[in-house]
């Protein structure tokens, strides 16, 4: 049997040493994404060095592990001897899972009492080692992607391709988007509306400030608290408005409806306004395009239509005019033989005195006469 050289040993030694530190580091990254999962963990997110990063407060990672302390069997062989939140918080700055940050703005800002729970904005600090008291931590590496992540994702080019093709759907099928594109902005601009009309009744009636769907506008708000109906209690104490404020709010209100309804055009200047615009609804209603305008050959045929229909009008013009320039003729002929007859009666008033008559053929002559 042939015996190990010590070069081997050596290399065995090293790979097994990387192999512990790997159990070690999945250990820690396993009980850093259990954290970050935890539907009770709450997070936010914010610029840091112009990057969008996700971050925590320390004091919520403390009251997390108090309140769910079989979180920390997670770590195995890496939890602390101490046990403690802190010691945590230190193993995760120690691992590079998370870095230690400050907020940028540290005033108040101008009508409020306190700091921002959240901050938008926030920088690294220089001291790296784990505290509760206004210190938050951003995650130095992405969340794992779900499931429904990946189907987004690639249903992102499938209705890519589906909006450049659009032009040539059905009707029927142009008509369903239609409709239901009215039908989703439709119902935001009602929970808007209804958001405004509720929150103003309150303010004006008990000087409250209460929003229903409070994330709803909110960018950084997850896909789960958009849909958050109930606002939570406001620690907050904000100054509660003075009654002759709401009292000159509510005067406006009225006075504006007021002039609303009192100067809406009635139905007769409605239907005049309706007649001098185009409603492109209802071009998109009734436009229902065949296989031949697609394709052109309408335009074709609409050419080829116009060309023999001038040909035609052209050799009917042509014939028409022969027909008619030997009536032309004959009226011009006869209108010189009347100038003659007038000039040879004027000579003959001249010379005998007796205005003369120009010979009318409808009239019967005067031998006509004496032979009757």
């Amino acid at each position: 049997m042939a015996r190990k050289k010590p070069g081997d040993r050596a290399a065995e030694g090293v790979s097994g040493n990387t192999k512990t530190a790997a159990k070690e580091v999945d250990s820690v990254k396993s009980f850093a994404d259990k954290l970050r999962e935890h539907k009770e963990f709450e997070s936010r997110w914010a610029v840091l060095l112009e990057a969008r990063v996700e971050y925590f407060r320390g004091k919520d990672l403390v009251e997390l592990l108090n309140k769910f302390p079989e979180l920390k069997n997670t770590l195995k062989d890496e939890r602390p001897a101490d046990d403690t939140a802190e010691a945590i918080g230190n193993l995760l700055l120690k691992r590079k899972l998370v870095l230690r940050c400050a907020r940028v703005v540290r005033t108040v800002r101008p009508g409020k009492k306190k700091l921002s729970k959240w901050p938008a904005r926030i920088e690294l600090s220089p001291d790296q080692v784990f505290s509760e008291d206004d210190a938050f931590f951003a995650w130095t590496y992405e969340r794992r992607r779900p499931l429904w992540q990946t189907i987004l994702s690639f249903s992102v080019p499938i209705v890519t391709l589906a909006c450049c093709l659009f032009p040539i759907f059905p009707h029927w099928c142009k008509l369903a988007v239609f409709y239901f594109c009215l039908a989703f902005l439709a119902l935001i601009f009602g929970v808007l509306f209804a958001r405004w009309a509720v929150f103003y009744i309150m303010w004006i009636m008990l000087g409250k400030r209460v929003w229903f769907f409070p994330n709803m506008l909110a960018e950084e708000a997850t896909f789960s608290e958009l849909f958050k109906f109930w606002p939570e209690k406001s620690k907050d104490d904000e100054t509660a408005p003075k009654r002759t404020t709401r009292l000159a709010f509510a005067l406006l209100t009225a006075a504006s409806l007021w002039v609303v309804f009192h100067h809406a055009p009635d139905e007769a200047a409605r239907a005049r306004y309706h007649k001098k615009v185009s409603n492109i609804i209802d071009e998109v209603l009734v436009w229902k395009p065949n296989l031949a305008a697609l394709t052109g050959n309408s335009a074709q045929e609409s050419v080829i239509l116009n060309e023999t229909a001038g040909n035609d009008s052209g050799t009917a013009d042509i014939a028409s005019g022969e027909a008619v320039e030997p009536e032309l003729h004959e009226l011009l002929k006869d209108s010189d033989g009347l100038q003659e007859k007038s000039i040879e009666n004027s000579s003959l008033q001249e010379v005998t005195g007796v205005p003369g008559e120009v010979e009318d053929p409808a009239k019967p002559g005067k031998e006509h006469d004496t032979d009757l």
